[in-house]
């Protein structure tokens, strides 16, 4: 499986785009098809995603999920541009304190693998990533890995309502195996939620707006695909889980 061929437009990216009858390529918006991840930096975090597979939505385990969230910039004076180059500049700064970004050393480009923490219940980091698939002017999209919290992508956009710019955020997902689907019934998907609330919330704070970002949620697809119970071996719990207790034995080879 590939990137290019799994990773559905975004909202403002097009393969080909027609201006006044001229077609224009934005080929090189896109990543280049890759069969396993590598990240171009592990400052402050753990590499647990090299050599796994992008993995979409098609790929996971659980319910299929449409969110989108969106924050309308009032009285910004900000062009959709200008949003997404500030979001791409400074993604993690606007996360919520109990999650870290770890921006690619060329910064969010397409084929760019950025690195990521979050704190799971019980105080247990949970080391993963990202692939960068596409971004352009208006927006970038993500794409996650093999045992990743759930399969599928995440586009980032802003586009012009009128006299108002809005930034929003788009998550098309499953639950990567049955535990992070469990997860996802009992509190996981209202976690996933505020997270994105609060990020758009911080990034219309970055432009002087006070907003609180609205939701739409849709269960596209009810249905739990049995046959990918096998993702359970990429399980980010249980790889991070496992990483945390090899470190005595890591740090006693470092010794030697």
């Amino acid at each position: 499986m590939t990137a290019a061929n799994s990773t559905p437009s975004p909202d403002r990216g097009r393969a080909a785009a027609e201006e006044g009858g001229t077609r224009r390529s934005d080929a090189g918006n896109w990543a280049r098809p890759v069969s396993s991840l590598k990240a171009s930096t592990t400052t402050g975090t753990t590499d647990l995603v090299r050599g796994r597979r992008p993995m979409g939505a098609i790929q996971g385990f659980g319910q299929l999920w449409q969110k989108t969230f969106r924050v309308r910039l009032e009285g910004a004076g900000v062009t959709p541009a200008e949003v997404i180059r500030t979001w791409r500049e400074h993604f993690g700064e606007f996360w919520p304190p109990n999650a870290r970004f770890h921006a690619p050393l060329t910064g969010i480009a397409p084929g760019e693998v950025a690195l990521l923490d979050g704190r799971a219940p019980g105080g247990l980091t949970l080391s993963t990533g990202v692939l960068v698939v596409y971004a352009d002017d208006e927006s970038f999209t993500f794409m996650t890995p093999e045992g990743h919290m759930f399969a599928g992508w995440v586009t980032f956009s802003a586009y012009d309502d009128g006299a108002t710019t809005v930034a929003q955020a788009q998550v098309l997902m499953r639950a990567q195996d049955p535990i992070i689907e469990l997860g996802m019934r009992f509190g996981g998907h209202r976690q996933e939620n505020q997270h994105w609330e609060t990020t758009l919330r911080n990034l219309a704070a970055r432009f002087g707006v006070d907003a609180v970002a609205s939701s739409e949620i849709v269960c596209v697809d009810p249905r739990r695909q049995w046959r990918r119970v096998t993702n359970l071996r990429y399980d980010v719990g249980m790889r991070s889980t496992v990483h945390l207790l090899g470190r005595p034995v890591r740090w006693l080879r470092r010794g030697r």
